[in-house]
């Protein structure tokens, strides 16, 4: 098990603060292993005894039990018995009926620290902040990055990985998930084990929680999805491709299974962003997947999703470095991603490759070149040979910019 710091970093400074630490995420991408190593650090560097730190996986059928509140709450209680604080780290707690009550009650007591888990973003719905409200702080849980992929690889096969750019094209083709890497699986294997996750994600987070009762129709919006990663949409695009397809859908059944999508983390929506305007834009949004192996374990390895892939892996780095993410638009060029990190800014444009030729650099480098400020940006491609600038703008091979340590 690697130590995934970027994680770690966000968790410390919370230890011991009266707030609820919660983390999210989509199903198996690593919220429980980071709270293994959160236990481990409480009691190798913070001295905290075994005794006081209780850990719940409420998907562990020796817990099945504790199924409301009010039994979760006692069963706590019950074992906070000795000196000092405790700390509750609560895996997967949407299990729980009414939770918000049991960590509400518990968040009271001044010799309590409480860590959660949730693989639906409804656990930051209206019902918690009732409860809690100015009193959780959310740490988002992405699938490995390019940097924790090596990582695994390195402590799996006990070597250095040294061609970085054959390995981020297995990154690419692999994805993220920290099962997939700790065994040198084929990809056929890889893609079972990613199609299992989606199935879980899928069945748990959003067919049985928001009572979905067309499942084909469901799969058949998310491979809609899937087939336009990097393109704009709406919701009415998507109703009309049905219709199309002589298949009905009204406009409110696609908004409820996006929305469902969404808040399982199978999919994320970036909003568009008027760069002259300044203002964030209502329509033609576009989507994104939580990690860019769902799309080929589902859809199956296809050549023309690549470009999209590529922007899917950006706008998730971008992500976990903590900026907020939009899709650009200046007049009538498009910028693929505007990341916004408190007082920093950058620009992106992603491009499987540029060929050297003036009307690629018009088509990549152009609308960069149009934004007047002078903050970072980037052009990110696959080409192995092409490293020029221009007027500022920098190429970077996509295992460059992933590896950057800042942008």
């Amino acid at each position: 098990m690697i130590q995934r710091d970027l994680y770690m970093k966000q968790i410390r400074p919370f230890i011991g603060k009266p707030f609820v630490k919660v983390l999210t995420g989509i199903r198996r991408c690593g919220k429980s292993s980071i709270l293994m190593m959160l236990r481990d650090e409480l009691q190798s560097k913070n001295g905290v005894a075994p005794e006081n730190i209780l850990y719940i996986n409420f998907e562990n059928l020796d817990f099945s039990d504790l199924n409301t509140a009010e039994k979760l709450h006692s069963y706590v209680k019950a074992r906070m018995t000795g000196e000092g604080r405790y700390y509750i780290l609560l895996d997967e707690i949407q299990e729980v009926k009414r939770w918000e009550k049991a960590v509400n009650s518990l968040l009271t007591g001044a010799n309590s620290d409480l860590y959660i888990t949730g693989s639906n973003s409804r656990l930051l719905s209206s019902e918690l902040a009732t409860y809690i409200a100015g009193r959780y702080i959310e740490i988002k849980i992405n699938t490995l990055s390019f940097t924790e992929y090596l990582l695994f690889k390195e402590v799996r096969t006990g070597a250095k990985p040294v061609n970085i750019r054959k390995e981020v094209r297995d990154y690419i083709r692999l994805g993220g998930f920290p099962a997939v890497h700790i065994g040198d699986y084929e990809e056929d294997t890889a893609y079972r084990i990613v199609n299992d996750i989606y199935s879980s994600a899928i069945l748990r987070d959003t067919v049985q929680r928001h009572n979905i009762r067309n499942i084909e129709l469901l799969e058949r919006v998310v491979k809609f999805v899937f087939d336009n990663i990097g393109n704009t949409f709406s919701a009415k695009n998507v109703a009309d491709y049905f219709k199309s397809q002589q298949r009905k859908i009204d406009l409110n059944t696609v908004y409820n299974y996006l929305s469902a999508l969404e808040s399982a983390y199978i999919i994320r929506k970036i909003p568009r962003y008027d760069i002259k305007g300044k203002e964030i834009l209502q329509t033609n949004e576009k989507y994104y997947i939580g990690d860019q192996s769902l799309a080929y374990a589902v859809m199956g390895y296809k050549d023309r999703l690549i470009a999209g892939i590529l922007e899917n892996i950006v706008m998730l780095e971008l992500e976990r470095r903590g900026y907020r993410v939009f899709v650009g638009k200046l007049d009538t060029k498009e910028v693929d991603f505007i990341a916004e990190r408190k007082n920093e800014k950058v620009y992106v444009q992603v491009s499987y490759t540029p060929a050297v030729a003036q009307e690629t650099i018009n088509r990549e480098f152009a609308p960069l070149l149009a934004i007047k400020d002078h903050y970072p940006k980037y052009v990110v491609t696959m080409d192995d040979f092409w490293n020029d600038n221009v007027e500022g703008v920098k190429h970077k091979h996509l295992a460059e910019f992933l590896l950057m340590d800042a942008y």
